[in-house]
């Protein structure tokens, strides 16, 4: 379980095919914060430490399987090397939550329609997927990216989502641009509320 509250951004070293893609993330964190079996949120995406260690330059690495799975459901180009990623460690019990509860689990790839700066902060507007829109409430949560964002407006299946500037030179959402895809991942609540009315 994350919170959607990035704590570092960490660069794709490498990407090597072994029956599924094998990455190694070069990143801030200190090696023995990452346990072997340990999750860390990837872009928005849960993934497990094989191997971890120190790079020359004095960083740290830790080594993940992103599965067939994964890598149908995420952007395009998230593994390629020197790919920028939102990181976060998994949330221990007694951290405080101060994003949302976000699972680790990609429901769909978005679209940039624009990027407006508003004040210091930018607003981002968003298409989502039409099977997604359902679950997009204002005021509402949403993650991107692996970003735990309040969802400011929905109209049909575009949202609108103000990122302020701490978030945005602490996460790659600064990186982005108009028609670039995003990662989503759709509010955990919303989800089995949904369920339940389905019933």
């Amino acid at each position: 379980m994350f919170t959607g509250i990035i704590t570092s951004i960490g660069t794709i070293d490498s990407a090597e095919p072994q029956g599924d893609l094998r990455v190694k993330i070069n990143c801030d964190y200190k090696p023995e914060t990452l346990a072997t079996g340990a999750s860390v949120a990837v872009n928005g995406v849960c993934l497990t430490v094989v191997t971890k260690g120190f790079l020359a330059s004095g960083k740290t690495y830790f080594t993940a399987t992103v599965s067939q799975e994964t890598l149908s459901r995420t952007v395009p180009g998230t593994w390629d090397k020197g790919a920028k990623v939102n990181l976060e460690q998994a949330l221990k019990v007694g951290d405080a939550l101060n994003g949302h509860m976000v699972t680790g689990h990609v429901d769909g790839l978005g679209t940039i329609a624009a990027i407006t700066p508003a004040g210091d902060s930018f607003i981002m507007e968003i298409e989502v997927p039409e099977n997604l829109s359902r679950f997009m409430a204002e005021k509402g949560s949403v993650t991107l990216d692996g970003v735990s964002l309040t969802v400011n407006q929905v109209r049909g299946n575009r949202i609108w989502v103000n990122i302020i500037p701490h978030t945005w030179t602490a996460t790659t959402l600064s990186e982005h641009k108009a028609t670039d895809r995003i990662n989503v991942e759709i509010d955990t609540i919303a989800r089995y509320v949904a369920r339940l009315l389905d019933k």
